[in-house]
């Protein structure tokens, strides 16, 4: 552990209108040798950090000129009652995705447990990217935030984790390992439901229409399709079409899947929005399903029953997701989060009609909850 004898000096690039930028935990983590997760513990006298590690975070603190966020400072002097959500999307892709929806549900399950109100912020269009996180930075009623639905590249992430205000975030990502998270296996879900087409149904021409693969789910289940195609012992080969989890970007998928692999076989969508456009498209050109293409999708949040053949898809548990974040959450406002870092769900392979004849109307779970704690 390294101790201060001297205020330090501050990198000349770190500048703003005041002269430099603000001191985060991540900076008084590397001055003391501890993590970022270490210092919040510390600074909120958290009985699991010792005396000799808290009296070097807070001369670290004072020395570097450290002031905690007005929502910490909210949750310290009683005024905050409130946790927030934060999607960095519009208003609009939030309250029309389903995904969404159930994710409120059981956030708001646990906050209404805890007796704590509910804020959402979003952005109000695609070009204020950072606005849904500096709208709670700058509140004084949100005790912590639940971030869904970020980018995996998207550097306000970790500005938010280090500025030690309870973050907890829902999916997965591997560059923020002191982060907590909670989400499920996409890889193993995605290979699954890989697997299905081609060891139940003999398919060898797979298409896959996945979503953004900046964002670690779509780049997850990606991946997973892959390495189910890659255990197979005959030759597969697979096509993708990259969307962006609508309705519009599955039908133009599709037609793009169609147009560019003679004898597709199958279509594999990353969510049940996308399949339901791909089946769009696929009448449009007088192809049955699953006679002359099978299609799966993932999430399994209503569509999927409704269509006609309804869809074999992989079933997310959004609404827990939701709730185990906001309990986490919780945990962290109150000191007493534990070691454990990153959660994950169980996941469901269900099979349905679009996919063609099969021996079984469902199939076992596919992934067990897992968790990983920090050293």
């Amino acid at each position: 552990m390294k101790r201060l004898s001297t205020p330090p000096k501050q990198p000349p690039s770190k500048s703003t209108a005041a002269g430099r930028a603000p001191v985060t935990l991540r900076d008084i983590a590397s001055v003391v040798g501890v993590s970022p997760s270490a210092v919040s513990m510390a600074l909120a006298d958290h009985p699991r950090i010792g005396r000799a590690t808290k009296d070097a975070v807070r001369t670290a603190a004072r020395e570097l000129g450290y002031v905690a966020n007005s929502a910490g400072r909210a949750l310290r002097a009683g005024r905050a009652t409130a946790v927030a959500v934060v999607v960095p999307n519009t208003a609009q892709h939030v309250f029309g995705h389903p995904y969404f929806m159930h994710l409120l549900v059981g956030v708001t399950s646990s906050a209404n447990a805890h007796d704590s109100g509910l804020l959402v912020s979003t952005n109000p269009d695609q070009s204020h990217e950072v606005a849904a996180y500096d709208r709670i930075l700058r509140s004084q009623t949100a005790a912590g935030a639940i971030i869904a639905s970020a980018a995996s590249n998207d550097a306000n992430v970790s500005r938010m984790v280090d500025t030690g205000l309870p973050v907890v975030l829902v999916g997965r990502y591997p560059h923020l390992p002191q982060a907590v998270s909670v989400g499920v296996d996409d890889h193993a879900g995605a290979a699954a439901v890989t697997r299905h087409l081609v060891a139940d149904h003999g398919l060898r021409r797979i298409g896959h229409i996945s979503g953004p693969l900046e964002h670690q789910t779509a780049l997850d289940r990606y991946e997973g399709f892959r390495a189910a195609l890659a255990e197979c012992a005959e030759p597969c080969a697979h096509t993708l079409a990259i969307g962006d989890f609508s309705e519009e970007a599955g039908r133009a998928g599709a037609a793009q899947l169609l147009d560019g692999m003679s004898d597709l076989q199958a279509i594999f969508a990353a969510n049940d929005e996308m399949a339901y456009g791909a089946l769009l498209e696929l009448r449009s050109r007088g192809l049955r399903v699953p006679q002359d293409i099978a299609l799966v999708g993932y999430d399994d949040f209503g569509v999927s029953r409704l269509t006609s053949p309804a869809l074999t898809t992989v079933r997310v548990p959004a609404e827990q997701l939701g709730l185990h974040a906001a309990d986490r959450l919780f945990d962290l406002i109150d000191g007493v989060a534990g070691e454990v870092t990153h959660t994950e769900l169980p996941t469901e392979l269900v099979v349905r009609e679009s996919c063609g004849e099969h021996p079984a109307p469902t199939a076992a779970p596919t992934v067990t909850g897992t968790t990983a704690a920090t050293g």
